[in-house]
């Protein structure tokens, strides 16, 4: 049969999550390929969404979202980060997904270049490919995912509109530091870019890092869209509430394109979010707290099992490298896993456009519950010699 998709999506059709979710599913393995929590979040965001719900909340809220969402969602980046943001800026979307994808096609298009950061969330280079715009990457390489001077710079030209940054980074787990964001910063000016900072992980660093929106860097917050969401921060993925916000002209932008592709969701949800977000600090350090302790149990039975455990400073992924186990395809491992182990994970190089990236890191998931982890780990260790070179 002939497809009628258009060329430039061809390498969309499907998403490598799905596929070994479903291998997971088929095989009775562990999954800790796809990064959703099996635990929900705080109670009280619960109870409010269903009184919500009850009290006839279910109707289209306003374009931009309720406003309390938008208030809450100002107060909580001055109470966190120290930014001075106006309710009148925020605009809340269908999960981060939909504020990226409505940022990227608000303001580039075909010859124009958006520069990533490499390994990326896949979902970048599907939006980029929907705007017709050019991906540039910046290889960020194991054992230290640090950001060069000389790949920054080469990623960057004239035809540089957007920087479409991640950090706290999936899947590597690095936070940037401020120099590489310092430095992200400086080429953005010099090339008159606007940065869209997907900071959807921001609560969950871990001890001896530090999460620094680059909106807070001097001369950054007339360029920068800042990207966030529910989701990841309280444990409730399936909500798809995000927001974005940033300079009135480029959140105007945003909006134009948002509207016709949602228009509105999750009316319910959005009160509730909006109490959460106003919830005592230590809700959400004992959340980042509990993660880190997750990400102790997975990595250490990583490397019990063989594996080289990469340094992980936020987000729910930790990377491993299957090289110590004698093996050179860490993507063939992943797929055989399933059924000869017991667990699912993700080949890093599914995230690259270098073909010879990352072709020994798996990506982890440690956003389970403590026995499931224990049960990986269990899993792992008992493979043994399956999992090394023949």
């Amino acid at each position: 049969m002939v497809t009628r998709l258009v060329e430039r999506m061809r390498p969309f059709t499907t998403t490598v999550f799905a596929e070994m979710s479903a291998l997971a599913t088929r095989t009775g393995a562990v999954n800790l390929g796809q990064g959703f929590p099996d635990t929900d979040g705080p109670a009280s965001l619960l109870e409010d969404a269903a009184a919500a719900l009850r009290g006839g909340r279910n109707q289209y809220p306003p374009g931009p979202g309720i406003p309390e969402l938008r208030e809450a969602v100002a107060e909580h980046q001055q109470r966190f980060w120290g930014l001075d943001v106006s309710p009148a800026d925020v605009l809340v979307t269908t999960g981060a997904t939909e504020a990226i994808a409505a940022a990227v096609m608000a303001l580039t298009g075909p010859g124009d270049e958006v520069v990533v950061l490499e390994p990326y969330y896949d979902s970048y280079a599907a939006t980029v490919a929907l705007s017709g715009a050019t991906r540039r990457t910046v290889p960020l390489r194991a054992p230290d995912f640090e950001v060069t001077e000389a790949a920054l710079r080469a990623a960057f030209s004239d035809r540089t509109r957007l920087v479409l940054l991640n950090s706290p980074h999936n899947p590597t787990g690095r936070v940037l530091s401020r120099a590489e964001l310092e430095l992200v910063a400086r080429l953005a000016v010099e090339h008159d870019a606007v940065v869209v900072s997907d900071e959807v992980y921001e609560h969950l660093v871990f001890s001896g890092a530090q999460h620094v929106p680059v909106a807070s860097l001097p001369g950054m917050a007339e360029r920068t869209l800042v990207v966030s969401s529910a989701g990841k921060t309280f444990s409730v993925t399936g909500w798809k509430i995000g927001w974005v916000h940033g300079p009135s002209e480029l959140v105007a932008a945003v909006r134009a394109v948002k509207q016709f592709l949602t228009y509105v969701s999750g009316a319910p949800f959005q009160p509730a979010v909006a109490a959460a977000l106003r919830l005592p600090d230590e809700v959400f350090t004992g959340f980042a707290a509990q993660l880190e302790a997750k990400r102790d149990l997975l990595s250490q039975g990583l490397a019990a099992a063989g594996f080289a455990v990469n340094r992980c400073e936020g987000t729910y992924f930790v990377t491993a490298d299957v090289r110590p186990l004698g093996l050179t395809d860490a993507s063939a491992l992943a797929w055989r896993m399933p059924e000869e182990v017991g667990v699912a994970a993700i080949p890093v190089q599914v995230f690259c456009d270098d073909p010879t990236a990352a072709p020994t890191l798996l990506r982890f998931a440690f956003c389970k519950r403590d026995e499931v982890l224990h049960a990986a780990v269990e899993r792992l260790a008992a493979a043994g010699p399956r999992l090394a070179a023949p």
